[in-house]
């Protein structure tokens, strides 16, 4: 070896080793409302922190905004003893969640922790929080219909296995009741609901009464109760969107309920207006509007050779105001809306489906035309009928004045009828159709023929 590189190696090994770099690490300078702020670190939106409250607690945090030299954090807990200079640190790897069939049967809450004592969750994998976005190209079209049990859905408002519906409502309406009918009577092989927001007395009641023991047992369960940060609310739907995901990427058939899309909208609001967003519609911030369709996109039908995601979003319409801002934007980016009326629950009249301001966009495409024909016809005789409601019960209409609304007099108690269902009482999608073609056949004459059988009108099949 040459005598230079010799010692030139000597001269290196007796230089004294270079301290390893410290740790990046922060302090919280400011507390306001929600929001913390903490300087010396540089981390990017949408990445984690964990700040150390004490020895024996730390509390991991989002970052949702930086503004000059400081960052600005959205803690996922509230914070209790947090003192100015806590320690700040940046966590690696980014966010990731439980997936896997060992969540079925499961409670979890926004951070995929389980609340339900049962011991740990011991998933067979961990994906991130953010799923893959699927080309608009790639999405297989909506061609098969999804029995939902209920008749007044299945026979006037036919959901497509795919397709994305909004029940909308105001608060007592009885959608958390329709949401659990869904739950155990809907052909789906795994399910997925989200309790954003909700009272936590309802959680549990949804659990035990709406769901039941024999809907928990394919079910997966996200509930993040009202008294939740606004993050973690945020995060617990996500969280359900993205478990809906992986079973769909899997080849299964997923029903996503999600308690409410109205809940998600104020949480991303009270985050928004704590860093410094300026409200714009009614208090929302623009940015309410722009993670709305990012979150109800993540739902249909995957690529060829995956499964689907069948989603329903309940929207709280804040006094019964259908113009409500979120309810609006909701509608604009729905597959359909299924609207529950006031004056029908107070009436008793459950599920207080109001079949005149509900329509399913993607009908048309899973059923056959005689079934959309019979829909449609229903429709205009019951609206025939509200039209002249008022005449009719102070008895200013005369009998025989318009045969049409004679016709929509005789029939109208009959299609009440036929829309109200028992809370266990499950009617598949054949059976559905059957009592729609009776609904609408009037008393028949001897020498009058019966309709064309229900089998004509069977949706046809893929294929």
């Amino acid at each position: 070896m040459p005598i230079r590189l010799v010692e030139r190696l000597q001269q290196r090994s007796q230089r004294p080793l270079r301290p390893s770099e410290p740790a990046v690490q922060g302090q919280i300078t400011r507390l306001v409302g929600l929001t913390l702020e903490a300087k010396g670190l540089r981390s990017a939106i949408g990445s984690y922190c964990r700040i150390e409250v004490n020895p024996s607690l730390s509390v991991e945090a989002e970052v949702v905004g930086f503004g000059d030299d400081s960052i600005f954090l959205m803690p996922l807990e509230p914070i209790e003893g947090l003192y100015p200079g806590a320690k700040v640190r940046p966590l690696s790897g980014g966010s990731k969640v439980p997936v896997g069939p060992q969540l079925l049967g499961r409670i979890l809450n926004g951070v995929g922790q389980p609340l339900d004592d049962r011991g740990p969750l011991n998933a067979e994998a961990e994906v991130g929080l953010s799923g893959p976005t699927i080309n608009p190209l790639s999405r297989q079209p909506i061609h098969q219909p999804l029995d939902v049990g209920i008749k007044a859905i299945n026979a006037m408002l036919s959901v497509g296995r795919g397709q994305r519906l909004g029940l909308f409502a105001g608060s007592g309406v009885g959608k958390s009741v329709l949401l659990g009918m869904m739950t155990r009577f809907t052909e789906a092989e795994i399910i997925v609901v989200g309790l954003i927001g909700e009272r936590g007395r309802e959680v549990k009641e949804f659990i035990d009464h709406s769901l039941g023991p024999q809907g928990l047992a394919r079910s997966v369960v996200v509930a993040s109760p009202a008294d939740d940060s606004p993050l973690m609310r945020l995060r617990a739907s996500e969280l359900a969107s993205r478990i809906a995901e992986h079973f769909r990427d899997q080849g299964k058939n997923v029903l996503l309920l999600m308690d409410s899309l109205t809940r998600y909208a104020q949480a991303q609001r009270e985050i928004a207006l704590a860093v410094g967003e300026p409200p714009a519609t009614k208090g929302y911030p623009p940015s309410v509007f722009a993670r709305l369709p990012k979150l109800v996109e993540r739902a249909g039908n995957g690529a060829e050779g995956s499964g689907s995601i069948t989603a329903f979003y309940t929207v709280l319409t804040e006094g019964d105001d259908q113009q409500d801002p979120i309810a609006d934007a909701a509608r604009a980016i729905l597959d359909g809306h299924i609207v529950l009326s006031r004056q029908l629950a107070e009436e008793g009249h459950y599920p207080a489906i109001d079949i005149e301001a509900s329509i399913s966009r993607a009908m048309p495409q899973v059923v056959a035309p005689q079934h959309l024909q019979m829909a449609q016809q229903l429709k205009q005789i019951y609206s025939r009928f509200q039209q002249n409601r008022d005449l009719i019960s102070v008895g200013a209409y005369v009998a025989g004045s318009d045969p049409e609304i004679d016709r929509a007099i005789e029939r109208v108690p009959h299609f009440r009828q036929f829309l109200r269902q028992g809370l266990d009482e499950s009617v598949s999608f054949l059976d559905s159709m059957q009592q729609l073609v009776q609904v609408l056949t009037p008393p028949p004459a001897p020498e009058t023929q019966q309709l064309q059988p229900v089998a004509a009108m069977t949706p046809p099949q893929p294929g």
